[in-house]
């Protein structure tokens, strides 16, 4: 006898969910959280550590964003066949957490700097209220492209710097890191009452740049630094110019090998 079993169809590692915010919370001056979840959530499987979504964004004047209609290739690729300047406008954010839900739904943690600038997310940060409705572009599987903090086994320790634009994933990172791994963090952020409590196994020396108290950068934090022995991993992320500035000191003047440093814009000045 034999039988045989129908493959089970692929997942896309990246979807369209159709979210409700469900909470806000301020967090300090420069931070709001918002939580999204209901229904549309179910299937959201994110991989921790520095996950990151789309959220698709109205443009000025309109109402709501215009998103891709379901269909054939992937969502990004519906998404660039609309007409430029309709289309949604698409913004990264990182997933600070995210909780499965006993209905089969999951809440969805997303903080956002409210930057002065009038920008599509921070304008619909700052008006999003419970029911409110927004499609993000998330992750369907664990393993996704989308985690990019990812350190090698022989990692003896970590290097960890973030403005407050990062600071949602840096902390993200810091939960999952393995018990007793050392962790050097240098954390930037406008104000004092943006610092956060953050939980993590690792031993991890954190600092705080607090702008507003006169503190360094975090180039210049980490130049006159010394680090520990041993074979490292990097993990920088925010303002752009910081981000290459820092990667330069540690590859081009400290000599790390550059595989081991992950790099990563989430804005320009």
């Amino acid at each position: 006898m034999t039988s045989t079993t129908a493959a089970a169809p692929e997942v896309a590692p990246f979807q369209l969910f159709d979210l409700t915010v469900v909470r806000t919370r301020r967090l300090g001056p420069s931070i709001l959280r918002i939580t999204l979840g209901g229904p549309g959530s179910g299937g959201f499987r994110g991989g921790g550590r520095d996950q990151s979504l789309s959220l698709l964004l109205p443009r000025p004047g309109q109402r709501e964003a215009v998103v891709p209609a379901a269909g054939g290739g992937t969502w990004h690729e519906r998404w660039r066949a609309l007409p430029e300047d309709v289309r949604a406008v698409l913004r990264s954010y990182a997933v600070r957490a995210e909780r499965p839900r006993p209905d089969g739904s999951t809440e969805v943690d997303v903080d956002f700097v409210l930057h002065g600038d009038g920008g599509p997310a921070s304008r619909w940060a700052r008006a999003a209220a419970p029911g409110d409705r927004i499609t993000v572009a998330g992750p369907a599987v664990a393993d996704n492209t989308a985690v990019r903090f990812r350190p090698p086994a022989d990692t003896d320790w970590v290097l960890i710097r973030a403005d407050e634009t990062a600071l949602s994933a840096a902390a993200a990172v810091l939960e999952w890191l393995p018990a007793g791994l050392q962790a050097r963090v240098w954390l930037e952020v406008p104000c004092t009452e943006d610092r956060q409590a953050l939980n993590t196994a690792a031993k991890a020396r954190i600092r705080w740049l607090v702008r507003n108290e006169g503190a360094a950068c975090g180039v210049e934090a980490v130049r006159a630094a010394e680090l520990p022995a041993g074979t490292p991993y990097v993990w920088i992320a925010g303002e752009a110019s910081g981000v290459r500035a820092l990667r330069h000191h540690l590859v081009q003047e400290r000599g790390f090998a550059p595989e081991r440093v992950t790099s990563t814009t989430y804005w320009t000045r």
